[in-house]
């Protein structure tokens, strides 16, 4: 009898899904990690999944996860410049990167890595899948993202409009991607940032699917409206932003963050298909003959 025969759908349901979420915050209370942790919260309170989650602080205390000892793992934002190389956090995490990718290329019961801005141009670099550069001046507010022709046809974007919308939060970019070298690693680009005709410089990536089970972006798709909305009323951000931004660009975002096709429909949508998408091929990866 065959191992899918076996395997009835009370076994399938008593898989226990150990998900790693490494913090790139440097020690820095960050929205992003209360909103990721939240995300995946709600993915192992559903009634057919059980599970657990481990915090790491990668940068501060040079916490890396096991990658025998986890499924699923989601790499945080963070603060400052991507390549700072003298960091003693960095080759650790360059060599998790490495040990993901190598175990995927090896195993059938398979890895997934969601990395998210600080991690996903951390990743571009490690791989030299494109250039990392600072911007002329930051990126901040809730943009417009618009899908490539390879974005259209992504599952994880499924559910969201052309283009969608999603917080940006950044100084740095990836830009002049490396085709050839893309090609090579199995990786699409899915999708760019805003259309910008009075500008004259190159828009930046703003997601890449590295492979089957590894996925990057370059925005929040973490980013709740509750929580943002929040933040961003705090008379010292509020300050903060219309300081640096101006007062439209401030209320401009307040009213995309109260909007449901915009970021709340990102924050619905990316992260919980990822969560979903790794747990259902780590089932059928159970099902297959050893």
């Amino acid at each position: 009898m065959s191992n899918f025969a076996l395997l009835k759908k009370k076994d399938l349901m008593k898989m226990n899904y150990n998900i790693a979420v490494l913090d790139m915050n440097a020690g820095q209370v960050n929205e992003g990690m209360r909103c990721i942790k939240k995300l995946v919260e709600q993915f192992l309170s559903q009634e057919d999944i059980n599970g657990q989650y481990t915090v790491f602080d990668v940068r501060k205390a040079i916490e890396l996860p096991d990658i025998t000892d986890y499924d699923i793992f989601i790499s945080s934002g963070g603060p400052g410049a991507p390549f700072v190389a003298d960091e003693k956090w960095e080759q650790p995490f360059f060599a998790f990167l490495d040990a993901v990718l190598d175990h995927n290329e090896q195993h059938q019961h398979k890895k997934h890595l969601f990395l998210i801005c600080h991690s996903f141009q951390l990743a571009c670099l490690h791989w030299d899948l494109a250039k990392v550069t600072k911007r002329k001046s930051t990126s901040f507010g809730v943009m417009p993202i618009h899908k490539t022709k390879d974005g259209l046809t992504e599952p994880l974007f499924e559910g969201l409009m052309n283009p969608f919308f999603a917080v940006d939060s950044r100084d740095y970019q990836v830009i002049k991607p490396k085709y050839n070298k893309l090609e090579k690693f199995g990786a699409k680009i899915l999708c760019k940032e805003k259309i910008r005709p009075h500008v004259d410089l190159e828009r930046a990536v703003m997601a890449i699917r590295f492979s089957k089970e590894i996925f990057g972006v370059q925005f929040h798709p973490e980013a709740d409206s509750e929580g943002m909305l929040k933040y961003f009323n705090r008379e010292d951000k509020k300050s903060q932003v219309i300081e640096h931004h101006g007062k439209k660009k401030y209320q401009n975002m307040l009213e995309h963050l109260e909007d449901e096709d915009k970021i709340v429909r990102t924050h619905n949508t990316m992260i919980p298909a990822f969560l979903k998408q790794a747990a259902l091929s780590l089932k059928e990866s159970k099902l297959l003959p050893i």
